[in-house]
C-alpha cells in the first residue's frame, strides 16, 4: 500500500514527467531552452534526453515505492530546498537574473518549488509522527 507521503511524492513526479511531456509536444522551443539543448539537434535527440530524465524521475519512485531510507532523506532534501526556486522566480521576473525562458515557464518553476517545499514539510511531519515514510 502507498501512504499519503508517498502518494505525494509520487503524484508530484508524476506532474514533472507530464510536465516534460507537454513542454516538449506543445513548446519544443522551451523545452529546448530550459534544458539547453541545442535546437538544430535532430528531433530523436530530444526524445532520448526525455527518456533520460524519465529514467531519473523513476529510480527514485521506485525508492519511494520500496521505501528505501536513503531516498526518503534524499528527497526530503531536494524538496525542502524546493523553496530556493522562489526567490529565483522572483529575481528573474524583477530582471535581476536573466532568463532566457518565458514568463509562464518562470512562474511554473515557482510553483513546482513552492509544491516541493510543501511536500518536503508534510514528509518532515510524517517523520515525526510515525518515521520514515511515515504518513502525515
Amino acid at each position: 500500500m502507498v501512504n499519503r507521503t508517498q502518494g505525494l511524492v509520487l503524484g508530484f513526479f508524476l506532474v514533472v514527467a507530464a510536465s516534460l511531456v507537454v513542454l516538449l509536444v506543445a513548446a519544443p522551443e522551451v523545452y529546448d531552452q530550459a534544458l539547453r539543448h541545442p535546437s538544430d539537434w535532430p528531433w530523436w535527440t530530444q526524445i532520448a534526453l526525455l527518456l533520460i530524465l524519465f529514467c531519473f524521475i523513476g529510480v527514485p519512485a521506485i525508492g519511494v515505492l520500496r521505501r528505501w531510507r536513503w531516498t526518503f532523506w534524499l528527497i526530503l532534501v531536494a524538496f525542502v530546498f524546493g523553496v530556493l526556486r522562489l526567490p529565483v522566480t522572483v529575481l528573474q521576473l524583477t530582471g535581476v537574473l536573466t532568463t532566457s525562458t518565458p514568463t509562464w515557464y518562470v512562474l511554473f518553476q515557482g510553483l513546482l518549488g513552492l509544491v516541493q517545499f510543501a511536500i518536503g514539510l508534510a514528509m518532515l511531519a510524517g517523520y515525526r509522527h510515525s518515521g520514515v515514510w511515515g504518513t502525515l
